[in-house]
């Protein structure tokens, strides 16, 4: 059910008529009472689930003691997150931000700046790829390409090239002297959870070694545990140049970061790029914490494990209801069930069962739960899809009729 009330919100969000008070883990509480077991985390923001007390203990101290001091000093808790998070990635350096568009902003800017570094200013275009997401302003939504995000608001930027999904002959073909890098998500989750060959990446890593381009990873969704492994790129063994990332960086707190070689960063000097409230430490607080947890041993184990268990258990649904799921797919805790019914008719059906979840492109539904879940919440989360299923099949006109 779409938002009912009078609002002075701006109305650019299809909401459901559907509020809550508080968390406690995997489930959200709503102003009626009622408990939901929640699959969407936020779309894949809160890692640790709902009111973590590690985090909550962590933000709370710090929210105490200073919130923002801006970056024209010294942030000590931030250079402290920066150097965990290139301890456990490819990374030298990180910049900072507050959202995934934010990070992604910094790593187009990074790439160019890198070539009119080396003394080639007219290397700008970047490859994309046709489904992709990459955020809401004018240049992420151009780089995604997609023309329902793009229609109506002028001018598209400039500077993007789009080749195929999975398809490396095409970006071969798009490469020329005015390339600067190629951008991807190592997988796609706004556009249906599709996940790339290993070959192709593996593909795009060789075409910017050959060509002298960077490869940018955008794992806003896919970093921070949600594909078993911190980061997905650990998962396929293709390393880019820069990555970005948010969503469950901060668990909840609103917090981006564009990692980067020193070598790829070599351009990013005083002066190229900044933010006012990026990195200060209140989000620090935050990264840290989440950090605390999730490199914790066995942590990312754990995320294997629910994973593998919860797909054992979907596979088996999706059999018992061929007429409404056709497949699922994904990486770790990053799951789409492709839909035969309408996609939003799945969504509807499973918050009916009070499980919540996310719809893509594709016409696929995302399983988005938090990291920290475990086998009783896999179990009933699935009973409840069971239900949801049954539901949609029992609605259905009946096989052979007439439409």
């Amino acid at each position: 059910m779409s938002q009912t009330t009078s609002s002075h919100l701006l109305p650019v969000f299809a909401r459901a008529n559907l509020a809550f008070e508080r968390g406690e883990g995997a489930w959200l509480i709503a102003t009626n009472g009622e408990r939901y077991l929640d699959f969407g985390s936020g779309i894949a923001v809160n890692a640790l689930g709902h009111a973590h007390p590690h985090l909550v203990k962590a933000v709370s101290e710090q929210a105490a003691k200073l919130w923002h001091v801006s970056n024209l000093y010294r942030i000590p808790e931030g250079e402290r997150a920066a150097a965990r998070l290139c301890e456990a990635s490819f990374a030298d350096v990180v910049f900072f931000a507050n959202s995934g568009a934010e990070a992604m902003e910094c790593a187009i800017k990074m790439a160019r700046k890198y070539h009119a570094a080396r003394g080639a200013p007219e290397r700008v275009r970047i490859i994309a790829f046709e489904g992709a997401f990459h955020g809401r302003t004018l240049t992420t939504l151009a780089a995604a390409g997609q023309a329902k995000y793009l229609e109506g608001f002028g001018p598209v930027a400039e500077g993007f090239d789009h080749a195929p999904f999975n398809d490396l002959e095409a970006v071969k073909k798009l490469i020329g002297p005015a390339t600067a890098a190629i951008l991807i998500e190592p997988v796609q989750g706004e556009g249906g959870v599709r996940v790339p060959d290993a070959q192709f990446l593996r593909g795009l890593r060789e075409a910017c070694d050959r060509h002298g381009l960077l490869l940018i990873f955008d794992e806003v969704q896919t970093g921070m545990g949600r594909t078993g492994e911190l980061f997905a790129y650990q998962r396929s063994g293709v390393t880019p140049d820069i990555l970005a990332l948010a969503k469950g960086l901060g668990g909840g707190f609103p917090v981006g970061a564009c990692l980067a070689t020193a070598a790829a960063a070599a351009g990013m000097t005083a002066g190229t790029h900044g933010s006012t409230f990026g990195g200060n430490p209140l989000a620090m607080a935050a990264v840290n914490a989440v950090l605390d947890v999730m490199l914790a041993p066995g942590f990312i184990t754990h995320v294997r494990r629910t994973a593998l268990l919860l797909k054992q258990k979907l596979a088996a649904i999706r059999d018992r209801h061929p007429d409404i799921l056709a497949d699922v797919r994904g990486e770790g805790l990053l799951i789409g069930l492709k839909a035969v019914v309408p996609n939003g008719d799945l969504v509807a059906a499973l918050r009916g069962e009070k499980l919540l979840a996310v719809a893509a492109g594709d016409n696929v539904v995302r399983l988005l739960p938090p990291l920290i879940i475990g086998e009783a919440e896999v179990t009933d989360a699935v009973e409840r899809l069971a239900r949801a299923c049954a539901r949609l099949d029992a609605a259905a006109p009946m096989k052979g009729a007439a439409s």
